[in-house]
């Protein structure tokens, strides 16, 4: 009984020193971020981000669709090109080259177009028409990797412009009023800009490097059919 007492006498003590002291009393704090409105926090920078993940995305989904596009072709292409050149058939050949309309077909249309002339001319005119394919494979690249690079650097600016309005907003508030909840709060609201910046960047530099990696691809076919081509202007002359 004695043992009891003791303690729930100590149990009221220790009740009344949590209470008595706000240092050691639990604050139950149970806010949840909220990601928007955190978002929204960070001012017109996450405005400039935004646009900028929509340039990103855009030119993501557009390139895969133009590249996937462009790397269909009829596996028997150059077994077709062979047989008709082979045959004579000149003109079959342009218009199977035409309705295949991929960026090999239509340097391997160039090639057909020039036959009967010299072989170094013929090599440059498919060289000429393959650098003007690449280039339309590669159009809007150069804007992702300028997204993936300047997004953080936007975003840092951003916590730099938020680190001095907090600061400034401290030293007019005066030495007597200076409240720590007024420096982190501007602090992690000036953070915000670094995140989205970073958020956005790394995106877009996956995004960049993997289309580059389809770009390798059809590149590497249209060398493929290029060689091929050549090796089949080249082939009377081994005779």
């Amino acid at each position: 009984m004695n043992m009891m007492l003791l303690l729930q006498t100590s149990g009221a003590a220790v009740d009344s020193l949590l209470n008595a002291n706000p240092i050691l009393t639990p604050v139950n704090n149970s806010t949840e971020i909220n990601m928007l409105d955190m978002a929204m926090k960070g001012g017109w920078i996450m405005v400039v981000l935004a646009l900028l993940s929509v340039v990103c995305f855009y030119i993501l989904f557009e390139r895969i669709y133009f590249i996937k596009k462009a790397n269909k072709e009829d596996p028997m292409f150059m077994e077709r090109i062979t047989d008709y050149i082979h045959t004579g058939e000149i003109k079959a050949a342009l218009n199977y080259c035409r309705s295949v309309d991929t960026p090999a077909a239509r340097m391997i249309e160039k090639g057909i177009s020039r036959l009967g002339r010299p072989i170094n001319d013929v090599q440059a005119a498919i060289e000429n028409v393959g650098n003007i394919e690449v280039s339309k494979l590669e159009k809007g690249l150069p804007v992702m990797a300028t997204i993936s690079g300047g997004a953080p650097m936007i975003g840092f600016l951003g916590t730099v412009i938020g680190m001095v309005r907090a600061f400034y907003e401290m030293a007019n508030a005066g030495s007597g009023n200076v409240d720590i909840t007024l420096l982190s709060g501007g602090i992690y609201e000036a953070m915000i800009t670094t995140v989205g910046g970073l958020i956005v960047g790394i995106v877009a530099m996956f995004a960049y490097n993997y289309l580059v990696v389809l770009v390798d691809r059809v590149v590497n076919k249209m060398e493929s059919r290029t060689m091929a081509f050549m090796d089949l202007l080249n082939e009377p002359a081994k005779k």
